[in-house]
């Protein structure tokens, strides 16, 4: 991806306030989510043709009734092009550790055809989505958008989660030493 930002770290109350409305069915959050991303991302969306939102797989989406990404897209003030579609279904990126999240979604997206209008030969696309992870989800998008032809993909969401360190790379405690 040529950039990616996200409006707020994935913590606290915007925590709970994803989870209602991914989860919880609450619709309207979506518009005043994506405010928040429009103050974040003014200079990511110039110049941008379109976005288009991560898909999930039919199943997911029949099963959830609407797709994030996707509500939160049609509120950016930018053309929605939704050229992308979810061909392989997996477990949900939720829960897995970084390694299996780019595992679970290698190959999981395919171009969708549609009319002309969709031709991706280039065009700047913003991908959009609620929260960034380990990015593994939106680079499997991406390199699918640039092999369509894509001059330049960004990427957009409402949150990202802050970066933990592994177990092997944390501070180790010093070991005391012995009095005399």
């Amino acid at each position: 991806m040529a950039m990616a930002r996200s409006a707020a770290l994935y913590e606290g109350s915007l925590r709970l306030i994803l989870h209602a409305f991914k989860y919880g069915g609450r619709r309207l959050l979506a518009a005043p989510l994506a405010a928040l991303m429009l103050k974040a991302s003014e200079d990511l969306l110039y110049g941008a043709d379109a976005v288009v939102p991560v898909p999930l797989h039919p199943w997911r989406a029949w099963r959830r009734g609407f797709n994030q990404a996707d509500d939160l897209a049609c509120h950016l003030g930018v053309p929605v092009w939704r050229v992308l579609r979810r061909a392989r279904h997996g477990p949900p990126q939720a829960g897995l550790p970084a390694a299996q999240r780019h595992a679970n979604v290698r190959a999981a997206f395919a171009l969708r055809r549609g009319p002309p209008g969709w031709r991706l030969r280039n065009r700047v696309v913003v991908l959009i989505d609620d929260v960034m992870t380990t990015g593994a989800t939106l680079e499997a998008c991406a390199a699918v958008l640039r092999e369509s032809g894509a001059r330049s993909v960004r990427a957009l969401t409402v949150a990202r989660a802050a970066a933990t360190r592994p177990e092997a790379l944390a501070p180790r405690p010093r070991p005391s030493t012995p009095r005399r």
